[in-house]
């Protein structure tokens, strides 16, 4: 064998080598992105689980046998016939939300979790709608989805997953009960517009009667005002005349007490009773003949007499 030749043999070796090096190298390092992890399995067994970052396995003897990503996965429930308590046959459709917690379990405990959770969100929101009535699957779907991720909770426990939230993205009953549900809301919209309205009539009603109700009270209000202000006008005015008339009476009197007074009181009483006498000879025919106790000097003298009595009696 030339030299030649066995260089030649010698670096091909070497380059094998170098290849094999690379080969197992590689395939004995393995990066682990983050909130991935991979399942290692040696000679057909479970050896370990591998985390975020650099790692290293044994060339051949070890293999990667499962690759979990430990994410929030959003899983869509196709669409199923279910039946309410009521028998009311309702087509239902959601979302799953759910989260890997331990990769062993989820390997190991189920065939494909995916597919298991999947099915049991089914079941279960099945046997939940079975026992509500077709009012309360509207009107309760949210403790509706809570009862289903709980109820899913529980049983994939030992498959290593949690569910975290589960959602209902429509529920489509049949034809016939969706138009029974569209004439009943709208037999309730009329009811509530007659109701709206006649409360608006009443309201109505009841500001005109409080409007009468005010115009009636500030309308009796004035007039007892107006009532009290004459009442105390005429109060006033009969004061005044009593005053008037008093005051006169008091100068009447001051000037009687005198002898000019006294004649001229005996001359106002005598015109008074000639006056008398003049009327009722115009009104009757009976004539009336002057006698001593009629006469006009004899009525004078008499009230002469009378002044003279309340003269001596004021200055006693």
């Amino acid at each position: 064998m030339q030299v030649d030749q066995i260089v030649e043999l010698i670096f091909s070796y070497q380059f094998a080598i170098i290849i094999l090096a690379i080969v197992l190298l590689k395939t004995s390092v393995k990066f682990v992105s983050q909130n991935r992890a991979l399942i290692i399995e040696r000679f057909g067994k479970y050896n370990r689980t591998l985390e975020a970052g650099l790692n290293f396995i044994m060339p051949i003897i070890d293999q990667v046998a499962y690759d979990r990503s430990l994410k929030e996965q959003a899983i869509d429930v196709p669409s199923q016939g279910a039946i309410t308590k009521d028998n009311i046959s309702l087509t239902v459709d959601g979302v799953l939300y759910l989260k890997v917690l331990d990769p062993y379990k989820a390997s190991y405990g189920v065939d494909d979790y995916r597919f298991a959770v999947t099915q049991l969100a089914q079941t279960t929101m099945r046997s939940e709608i079975g026992k509500m009535e077709l009012d309360k699957t509207f009107e309760e779907r949210d403790s509706l989805n809570v009862n289903i991720v709980n109820a899913i909770n529980e049983a994939a426990m030992p498959w290593g997953v949690q569910v975290l939230r589960y959602e209902i993205k429509d529920i489509v009953p049949p034809q016939s009960v969706m138009e029974a549900m569209e004439r009943q809301m709208k037999a309730e919209r009329e009811k509530r517009a007659k109701i709206l309205e006649s409360e608006g009539d009443r309201q109505a009603a009841v500001n005109v009667a409080e409007g009468q109700k005010q115009a009636i009270v500030l309308a009796a209000q004035a007039d007892k005002e107006q009532q009290i202000l004459n009442a105390e006008g005429e109060a006033s005015a009969i004061i005044r005349v009593a005053e008037a008339k008093a005051n006169a009476l008091e100068q009447v009197g001051q000037v009687a007490r005198t002898a000019h007074g006294q004649k001229a009181i005996e001359l106002d009483l005598a015109t008074l009773a000639i006056q008398a006498k003049q009327a009722i000879a115009k009104e009757s025919s009976v004539v009336l003949l002057p006698d001593s106790a009629t006469d006009v000097s004899s009525v004078v003298a008499q009230a002469t007499t009378i002044l003279q009595a309340l003269k001596s009696k004021e200055q006693l």
